[in-house]
């Protein structure tokens, strides 16, 4: 029986080990799987990674002359995510402090569900509200010629990330111990001065983490990119140009491409590169807060 019992715990250990190694597992098969999808390009003589990046030039289905550049794609992908940070950031890390420090406790439970809820629709949906609702109004109140264009695909990024930045940014803020809070109340900050030069520095850490789960939403969002930015490939020059975006490209042309053609393996080399991207922004992320932590 005792027998049993150690291989019982042993057989367990082993399965909340796996479980843990699970996400690592996952990622590096999805990887792996892209990867593979994508090898053949490197013996195509018809493929050049110098046009792949810096050429603007996007024919992949051209009977005379195909070009397979994704820069203006790039650029559309990083001008429509960084609008959107820029107004998300702000909003959210306001919205956090509010709910945190400031709300009272029962308007602040509804907050947050409502703020929840946002999380809880489909970025479909907010493909058509981008079409019907914020397309319009741009073109009522700026000098756009059209609705779906950068700047309407920018603010449907920023509402969605919102959800992440405000619970995570939240919890974050919650977290600091309460002793950091009466400490600074007993010297005689006001709560502005506590939020700010107390409870904003000791959650930094868990404030970078939202910040960077939101910009993970963000630039791996489709539809609703796909659905509101005009899907025109060219550099931005204007908020109000009409972009289009990486992942919206692969969600568009992968349904058509033929398998094993140059076109179908572009599409998951373009994969390969939105992923080392996200690598590289957590890479950078995780060393930032390994020095912060530093002594």
């Amino acid at each position: 029986m005792r027998r049993w019992h150690q291989l019982s715990e042993v057989a367990i250990e082993a399965l909340i080990r796996l479980c843990g190694f699970s996400a690592t597992i996952f990622v590096l098969g999805i990887f792996v799987f892209v990867c593979r999808e994508a090898w053949p390009l490197w013996h195509n003589d018809a493929f050049h990674l110098s046009e792949f990046l810096f050429s603007i030039q996007w024919y992949p289905t051209s009977a005379v002359s195909k070009h397979y550049g994704v820069l203006a794609m790039i650029a559309g992908t990083f001008s429509v995510t960084l609008l959107a940070m820029t107004m998300a950031v702000p909003l959210g890390l306001g919205a956090a402090i509010y709910l945190g420090e400031f709300c009272p406790s029962r308007p602040r439970e509804i907050l947050k569900v409502l703020v929840e809820m946002l999380a809880a629709i489909p970025s479909v949906v907010w493909g058509f509200a981008g079409l019907t609702i914020t397309s319009r109004l741009i073109v009522r109140y700026t000098s756009a010629d059209v609705g779906v264009n950068l700047l309407n695909g920018a603010l449907l990024l920023a509402l969605m990330s919102l959800p992440i930045i405000v619970s995570l940014a939240e919890d974050a803020l919650r977290a600091v111990p309460d002793e950091y809070r009466e400490a600074a109340l007993a010297l005689g900050a006001t709560r502005w001065q506590l939020t700010w030069r107390v409870l904003l520095p000791a959650a930094r850490h868990g404030l970078v983490a939202a910040v960077l789960l939101g910009f993970g939403r963000a630039i791996g969002e489709t539809m609703a990119v796909l659905m509101a930015t005009g899907h025109a490939i060219h550099l931005p020059t204007s908020v109000f140009d009409p972009v289009r975006t990486l992942t919206a490209n692969i969600a568009a042309e992968l349904g058509e491409a033929p398998a094993r053609t140059t076109h179908y393996q572009v599409l998951f080399l373009t994969g390969v590169l939105l992923f080392l991207v996200t690598f590289a922004v957590n890479l950078t992320a995780g060393l930032i807060i390994r020095r912060e932590r530093r002594p």
